[in-house]
């Protein structure tokens, strides 16, 4: 299988500059790049959420991404269709050539250009993509591009129960206990009042929360509207670097 190049200004490990050098953050970001040169090909996920995906996705899903690259690539050839939505015209060609090449014509990849600042990133037609896909439509839906707060909020309906919402870098934006760089506190609250609306509406949505020790990736699975015979669900997920999952309820 052929490698994709990319620029690396694209990588996660190069796109934060490091400002606290503790000996669990040096450990953790070796053993991320030791596992992005054995699987050069897999995106830029957490390794835990990449193999959660492995065993979740089934040949039939149908789903959309905020933000393309070598996921582009991987879920087009493990699903029936992707929505996929870009902001880099340079990046959208690259992208478009790769998938000319494997002969992957299951994504329907839009380029979308920055045309608004991030506060108003509900009128940018990049977010508004989402508005496009049907209610319910969706298996999952991958959040890892530009104005991921209102790309989050449009795509919530758009997800089926059952289906999946994945926030890469989440640590950014929501609070958590994680210790990857960068990451909000519950004292801090979520980034922006957009992502307060959309933590409101994933407080009832099952979480899986993987972190690589460099940053995060969480999974939100949509539930079933409640009825008389709808069973509770039970408590969220933290997957990290361990075999096994450890289980919390969110703080």
């Amino acid at each position: 299988m052929s490698t994709l190049l990319v620029p690396t200004s694209r990588v996660p490990l190069r796109s934060r500059p490091v400002r606290h050098l503790t000996p669990r953050y040096v450990r953790d970001r070796a053993r991320q790049a030791l596992y992005e040169r054995a699987h050069p090909n897999d995106p830029w996920l957490t390794p835990a959420a990449i193999r959660l995906l492995t065993s979740l996705l089934r040949p039939t899903d149908r789903g959309a991404e905020f933000g393309s690259g070598r996921s582009t690539l991987w879920f087009a050839t493990r699903v029936a269709a992707l929505t996929s939505v870009e902001h880099d015209p340079s990046w959208h060609e690259a992208i478009s050539a790769r998938l000319l090449e494997r002969g992957l014509r299951n994504v329907d990849y839009t380029l979308a250009l920055e045309d608004q600042p991030m506060e108003r990133g509900g009128d940018s037609a990049y977010a508004r993509v989402a508005y496009g896909l049907g209610d319910g439509s969706l298996d999952f839906a991958l959040i890892d591009g530009h104005y991921r707060d209102y790309s989050a909020k449009f795509t919530l309906p758009k997800i089926r129960p059952g289906g999946m919402l994945i926030i890469d870098n989440v640590n950014w934006y929501l609070p958590s206990q994680s210790k990857s760089p960068h990451s909000r506190t519950p004292v801090r609250g979520p980034k922006t009042a957009v992502w307060s609306e959309v933590a409101a509406e994933l407080a009832s949505w099952r979480s899986i929360w993987t972190s690589s020790g460099v940053w995060d990736t969480a999974i939100y699975i949509k539930p079933a509207p409640i009825g008389p015979d709808t069973a509770l669900f039970g408590p969220d997920i933290v997957a990290d670097q361990m075999p096994t999952a450890r289980l919390r309820r969110s703080p």
